[in-house]
């Protein structure tokens, strides 16, 4: 049967639910965490520069295996594919709750990582072939309305879970709910797969996981070691020349494992490079405003969770909204209206001051969620309505690698940014500061004091980068057109040979 067909039919109801709710643990997981990391710092006594490793590596884990799902969606049923993944993501889940060194929890962060990693493109790919272009709008909608509930309701249940239980509940409190959602995909997937005649190129492989874990390990260790370390420019070197060489081996590959040929469907490439330059700035918020919250603030981990929670809200109410405007008027409108909210709101976020009121950011936060929340799915749902169904496993697998590698490619040149504005300015405040008291040494509240102002100084700069660079999304925006699914390439010279051979007898 082919994809068009399959559209027309009644779309899979059952699978798509189980499969959502299945995203839905992953999502939630992850976003279960972020309050808990000074938690698991004390409690395993380690630093920083070893506990963001269970962020770093997820996303390494990530930017590695999401290149093959391509490869692993057309060989494979979603049936045998999602228990894989929900498997792995179980016993990651399981292993991290009993963890008591650090290894043992980053071993169960990867696991869960390699599951995570298949579920997305997964999931994506169902629902391209399950829906025609004129109501792929409204279902992204309410998939992206269940998805971001769970970065909604994660903050506020991890500041509670970690302020009266130990860290380890926020895996014994998801595990249940894995093991039951594993159970459900066995008995209700029922879709069968024919032999695929398609193998794996090991060499492409190796050459994907140096070339995206390289950029990755190299732009996340930036903001820890500095970007003079080896660790971070030589790893970054080995990465690019391993991913231009992966990239001339897919285009002169006749299945390759990951088709670089998505981007000759100019709105496919264009909602990528939007996308793209949007997560850079997308982070500004995720990273800068935790740290403003409660290092300058002193706000407590469930009052931050709080603070964030309206965003979330919205964000995820909105959602089926925005699908069926998409429907309706297509990405364009949407993505100007929501890009030119979220340049504003991120502008305003470099004003802050050390006493800006709470409800002042939660308001301002709020506002930038609903501006992000125009954008993502519609721009990201118009690339891939451009593109054959043949090319849905190779666009599904393209835009979460390139939002991995972009998400990490933000957060270090925001950390860094961050911290070299904070360090020039701290030296700056305190040479003034030891002129006016006549050379005299500095108090220990007089430093404590440049401390919060120079780190202040180098989150508002950042934010401050984060403005120019949303607007590059902006100017972007402006040449979206409404898709349209494109010929197959393939099929047309199939076409073109049928009719000279038709021509010839």
């Amino acid at each position: 049967m082919k994809e068009t067909e399959k559209q027309t039919a009644k779309p899979p109801y059952g699978i798509l639910a189980v499969l959502m709710i299945g995203a839905f643990i992953a999502f939630l997981n992850n976003t279960l965490l972020n309050i808990a990391l000074p938690s698991i710092m004390t409690d395993l006594d380690i630093g920083p520069s070893t506990v963001q490793w269970l962020t770093t590596g997820f996303m390494l884990v990530n930017g590695v295996l999401i290149p093959a799902t391509a490869f692993l969606i057309r060989k494979y049923s979603v049936k045998k594919l999602f228990l894989v993944a929900m498997g792995l993501f179980t016993i990651g889940t399981v292993l991290s709750g009993f963890a008591d060194t650090f290894s043992i929890l980053l071993g169960g962060r990867m696991l869960q990582a390699s599951g995570s990693a298949i579920m997305m493109p997964l999931l994506m790919n169902v629902m391209l072939v399950s829906f025609p272009i004129e109501r792929r709008g409204a279902a992204m909608g309410i998939f992206g309305l269940i998805l971001m509930a769970a970065p909604a309701i994660g903050p506020t249940l991890s500041g509670w879970i970690v302020e009266h239980y130990d860290w380890r509940m926020l895996f014994h409190f998801v595990t249940p709910i894995a093991i039951a959602v594993f159970i459900l995909g066995f008995f209700m997937l029922k879709d069968k797969k024919g032999k695929v005649d398609i193998r794996l190129d090991l060499f492409s492989l190796i050459l994907s996981s140096v070339g995206f874990g390289g950029i990755l390990y190299g732009f996340s260790s930036a903001g820890n070691k500095g970007w003079d370390s080896p660790h971070v420019y030589l790893t970054i070197i080995i990465g690019l020349i391993s991913l231009i060489t992966f990239i001339i081996r897919q285009t002169r590959q006749t299945e390759p494992m990951l088709n670089f040929g998505v981007f000759k469907f100019p709105m496919f490439a264009l909602s990528s490079a939007i996308t793209m330059v949007l997560n850079m700035a997308m982070f500004s918020g995720m990273l800068l405003i935790p740290i403003y919250v409660q290092s300058i603030r002193g706000i407590s981990p469930m009052d931050a969770g709080l603070m964030m929670l309206p965003g979330a809200l919205v964000m995820a109410l909105m959602s089926p909204l925005t699908g069926k405007l998409f429907d309706k008027y297509g990405g364009r409108v949407l993505a100007i209206i929501g890009l030119g909210i979220t340049v504003v709101t991120t502008y305003l976020f470099s004003r802050l001051a050390l006493d800006t009121s709470y409800s002042h950011l939660v308001i301002l936060n709020t506002v930038r969620m609903l501006g992000m929340s125009m954008v993502m799915m519609p721009v990201s749902t118009n690339g891939l309505n451009q593109l054959p169904p043949r090319f849905y496993p190779h666009g599904t697998a393209m835009n979460n690698t390139l939002n991995q590698v972009s998400g990490a490619i933000g957060t270090a040149l925001l950390v860094t940014i961050m911290t070299n504005r904070a360090e020039t300015h701290g030296a700056e405040l305190a040479k003034a500061a030891m002129q006016n008291a006549g050379g005299a040494q500095l108090s220990e509240t007089a430093m404590a004091q440049i401390g919060l102002q120079s780190t202040l100084e180098g989150i508002n700069f950042s934010f401050f980068i984060s403005t120019f660079i949303a607007v590059v999304s902006l100017i972007l925006a402006f040449f979206i057109k409404r898709a349209k699914q494109a010929e197959d390439p393939l099929e047309v010279n199939k076409q073109v040979s049928q009719s000279k051979v038709a021509g010839e007898e």
